[in-house]
């Protein structure tokens, strides 16, 4: 088995979580785009990289995919819109390819030439986002009560016998 520089490994792996796609995730640890879906995929045979992953969802698990989505959407970069927006014609389709547009959310060609990128909304992206922790929070204090009043009986029940 090929062994990866811990830097692109963590790389890999941190983006793998966020993104959920193997092919962008190794693009974004530095794979060619050519051999990226290989390269990510031969780095998911890998065992250090599964374990990282798994410890990386562990310390993640309030977030989830949905949550990476959400802060995406509300962090995320759109220079790779604009550029597409403001050049002066159309890129090739490999650069096209290379570009993060996953804040947005329409592409279209108006009349006169000119063109329409729609983002989504990152107040709308926070405030699910917002909820979603809520809702995580809520859920974590219920698991507290739950376990706080069992182990009152367990002890109620010890100093019964």
């Amino acid at each position: 088995m090929k062994r990866y520089p811990r830097s692109k490994l963590n790389s890999f792996c941190c983006s793998y979580i966020i993104s959920g796609s193997v092919e962008e995730a190794a693009v974004r640890a530095g794979f060619p785009r050519e051999t990226a879906l290989a390269g990510g995929i031969e780095l998911l045979k890998n065992e250090e990289c599964r374990s990282l992953i798994a410890e990386l969802r562990e310390l993640l698990s309030d977030s989830g995919s949905v949550a990476a989505g959400l802060k995406r959407l509300a962090f995320g970069s759109c220079t790779d819109a604009v550029y597409l927006v403001f050049a002066d014609e159309l890129p090739p389709a490999e650069v096209i390819e290379g570009l993060d547009l996953f804040n947005v959310s329409e592409i279209k060609r108006i009349k006169g030439g000119g063109v329409e990128i729609k983002l989504f909304d990152r107040l709308k992206a926070l405030e699910k986002l917002f909820e979603l922790e809520n809702a995580y929070a809520g859920r974590d204090k219920a698991e507290s009560l739950i376990k706080a009043l069992g182990a009152d009986g367990e002890s109620e029940s010890l100093d019964d016998n």
